[in-house]
């Protein structure tokens, strides 16, 4: 497997986040429960592809397991790096 273009790999990251902004937003509602079974299958394909990942590119693989467990932090790391281009 060759390393993902850098594009693809940004825009990757930033969906992992989205989605689990979602379940975030989903746990703070209480319905978490609802979904629970459908972001448990989320996250054991995520897992997947990032030890896959893992050997050809450890920094996406990081990235997109960061994204997954603390998204909120990586929206505001991005945020705190486009200002500082700005």
């Amino acid at each position: 497997m060759a390393a993902m273009d850098p594009e693809v790999a940004t825009l990757l990251v930033e969906f992992v986040e989205k989605t689990a902004l979602l379940r975030r937003d989903a746990q703070h509602k209480g319905e978490l429960e609802k979904f629970a079974a459908r972001f448990a299958r989320m996250e054991q394909k995520l897992t997947a592809l990032a030890d896959r990942l893992e050997t050809v590119d450890p920094a996406l693989a990081t990235a997109l397991r960061n994204a997954w467990a603390r998204p909120a932090m990586t929206l505001a790391y991005r945020n705190a790096e486009h200002k500082k281009k700005d």
